[in-house]
Order: C-alpha cells, then structure tokens, then sequence
C-alpha cells in the first residue's frame, strides 16, 4: 500500500523564523510532536520535533524565568533538523516502517518530486493501518505455529482452520532462528481455539507463544 493512502495530507507546519514558544503551542493545541518547518513555497526545509524544544530547554534546576523567556523566543532555525529524511507518496508503508524503525524516528515528512511538503507518516499512522490490515479490530485469537520452511504448509494450515470453520482475520509467516524453520501467525476470528490446537499439534506442528517467538529471534540477532 502506498504512503498516499495512509498519511495525513493537512499538515500543521512552521516558519523557520517562528520561535520556540510558537511551535510549543502548535504542539499543544494540535497534540502533534513534529513540526515540519517549510519555506514560502511550501519546499520541506526542516523538522522540529518535542524533544528538540526540551533539549533545547534549560533543565528546572538551573531554569530561571529570565533564561527560559530568551530561549523560547530563539528561532526555530536555531534548533531543526535541516534537510530532514523524508519519504515519497509512491513509498509504500512498508518502506515508511523499516526507514522508522532504523532512523528511530517518529514521523517522516511526505513530499512531492519538486520537494514540496504534501503530508506526513508517523509510526501511529502505521500502527492504525497494520491494525486494519491485520483484522486486529475484530476479537480473535493470535497462534504461533513452527513450520518446516518448503512448499505447501500454508495450505495444510489454512485448509486445517477452514474444516473447523474458523474465519481468519490475517495470517503472516516470519523467519526464525532454527535453520528450515518458519514461524507462521494466523489470527482467526474466535476464542475457541482448543480443538483446532489439538489437530494441528496431531498434524504435526509446533504451537508455541507469540511472546516466546519474539524474544527468541531477538535473542538470537544478538
């Protein structure tokens, strides 16, 4: 799915000429922690984020009202982020997550081939959309199976929930760490799981905790 689809097109920005104490308040009555800070044509020019402000912020020890006054009325210029990382409409959200996750950013500014800012992605855009995507909204139940990685056992799966007449909301397949190995994550759409467990463990699958498929591979990858 593309970035267009997904992120939010009436962007609150900046001026780099506005003051700190202008973006806190945007911030505030606008519940956002990004600023994209744009030039008079619209051209992204910049990013300021929350933690920027409070970096830029003295601590409360040794604030006094005279220096917080001086500091918020600094320029924004003074403490964005120039030339920021952005993405493209035609990105897809996918592309949006890994450069999120990588960078450990927030959001990301969308813009056009001329530079313009036309919308912005944050990781809570994504986590809506993943949560659509995946059926997460409807009450269901997550099972993690181990599979051995070849052609066909998502069939076998599939055709296995299908006969107990079991609706899925999604089904994802992740790598794991044991070499030939698969970990496959159905979500069906029902709380009673207990006999379609007990034929996939005669079938011959591995049933173990989502959780427990998480801080193994991460386990792992260190």
């Amino acid at each position: 799915m593309f970035i267009s689809k997904v992120m939010t097109g009436n962007v609150v920005t900046i001026d780099k000429d506005a003051d700190i104490s202008t973006a806190q308040h945007k911030m505030s009555k606008h519940r956002i922690r990004h600023l994209p800070v744009v030039d008079e044509n619209n051209l992204l020019i910049g990013i300021v984020t929350d933690r920027d402000i409070r970096s830029a912020l003295p601590s409360s020890q040794s604030a006094d009202r005279e220096n917080i006054e001086k500091i918020t009325s600094s320029k924004i210029e003074e403490i964005m982020t120039k030339f920021p990382v952005s993405v493209s409409p035609l990105d897809t959200i996918q592309d949006a997550l890994l450069l999120l996750q990588k960078k450990r950013f927030g959001a990301l500014p969308v813009v056009d081939d001329q530079g313009k800012l036309i919308g912005i992605i944050s990781t809570r855009d994504l986590m809506i959309e993943f949560i659509e995507v995946l059926g997460l909204n409807d009450p269901g139940t997550l099972l993690c199976l181990l599979v051995e990685d070849k052609i066909g056992q998502m069939k076998k799966i599939v055709d296995a929930v299908s006969e107990e007449k079991i609706s899925f909301g999604s089904i994802l397949v992740s790598r794991y760490w044991e070499e030939g190995k698969r970990a496959v994550f159905p979500y069906l759409l029902t709380q009673n799981i207990g006999p379609l467990k007990t034929k996939l463990k005669n079938m011959g699958y591995s049933l173990i905790d989502p959780m427990d498929w998480y801080r193994d591979s991460h386990f792992k990858d260190e």
